[in-house]
């Protein structure tokens, strides 16, 4: 996926043509295009905010949910899957890593 920004409409890979376009809560690649949900938008931000860094699942929750409420930890597992999913089948694969007991990084 190449680089990655934040801000507006952001081009991460020119020779592939992939975007992710946070202003509108989408991600374009090759031409196609999927709409994010809240969840799938936030999970996104928050980890190319840190992009090449291992994003703890509990400042994931926390930076979700907002809540000090309990959330059970499969919650965000359910949401990281159905964004997962999305992201491959618009052919990008493997954005998003999971590093086992850790957390989540965007390498």
């Amino acid at each position: 996926f190449g680089d990655i920004c934040i801000s507006g409409q952001c081009k991460c890979d020119g020779a592939q043509g992939s975007y992710v376009n946070l202003s509108d809560a989408s991600v374009t690649f090759q031409n196609r295009k999927i709409e994010l949900t809240k969840n799938d938008y936030k999970i996104l931000q928050i980890l190319m905010e840190r992009a090449g860094t291992i994003v703890k699942r509990e400042e994931i929750m926390q930076r979700l949910w907002e809540s000090d409420e309990f959330i059970d930890d499969n919650t965000l597992t359910v949401n990281m899957t159905r964004l997962r999913k999305k992201l491959e089948e618009l052919g990008v694969q493997e954005f998003i890593k999971t590093k086992k007991g850790i957390g989540y990084i965007i390498e």
